[in-house]
């Protein structure tokens, strides 16, 4: 096939599924990281407990997942796991997710735990000399301040998970990947189907390096809403 003699048609004849294949990966990719969130915010706190009952499990789960390619965890989980614990897989947005957040997890708790060991052992100490319970001087003095500098590297987990995503079409997830080769195999078209999708997915990275960029600003240090920045100029 000529490079320079593409077929664009073939892209708008099957408009509708790659609607649908960029739906379906924006809700494994959003429902991966918001799970891989709270799970990891838990391993995070885990690792920097000094409960080696809490501390090791949370640290050999982490290591254990960071360890391992993504593709053999998505492998397990919907072609072993599942079908051993019920019997039959649970379809495709079930395994996804699952892979989603347990991959996501292992590297948000690393960024939890490096963001919350930043914070100076001083303000913890402060704290809990004001009477404040550790898990109140956490969450109300420690995470506050480990958040600012935890955004941009969450950041770039989402970009990244949003990726990888991509992975699930070994499943037949039918996102943006798996949808490209559906069609390169019924239309005998190769570039057309896989070109738009490095495209789909660069549009999509694009838009949420612009979201991330605007909440890091929003929550960095030297912020000046504008109606402060009205009264200043005053």
């Amino acid at each position: 096939m000529d490079l320079f003699n593409l077929e664009w048609g073939v892209i708008w004849n099957y408009r509708d599924m790659f609607i649908r294949g960029v739906g379906i990966t924006l809700v494994l990719t959003l429902a991966g990281y918001c799970g891989g969130i709270i799970l990891g915010l838990l391993l995070g706190l885990g690792q920097v407990s000094t409960r080696k009952i809490i501390y090791w499990p949370c640290k050999i789960y982490v290591d254990l997942i960071r360890g391992t390619p993504m593709l053999v965890q998505i492998f397990i989980i919907h072609f072993a796991l599942f079908p051993t614990i019920f019997g039959h897989s649970l379809g495709y947005m079930v395994s996804g997710i699952t892979a989603l957040v347990i991959n996501c997890a292992a590297y948000n708790a690393e960024i939890f735990r490096a963001g919350i060991q930043s914070i100076a052992k001083g303000q913890m100490e402060a704290a809990r000399s004001l009477g404040l319970t550790y898990g109140q001087a956490m969450r109300k003095v420690i995470l506050p301040q480990a958040f600012r500098r935890m955004i941009p590297p969450l950041g770039n987990e989402f970009i990244a998970l949003l990726k990888d995503s991509s992975l699930l079409m070994v499943i037949a997830a039918p996102d943006i990947l798996y949808t490209s080769k559906v069609i390169a195999g019924a239309t005998f078209r190769q570039w057309e189907p896989y070109l738009f999708a490095a495209l789909l997915y660069l549009i999509l990275t694009y838009i949420a390096t612009k979201i991330i960029a605007f909440i890091e600003k929003r929550y960095s240090n030297t912020y000046i809403p504008r109606k402060a920045k009205g009264r200043l100029a005053r």
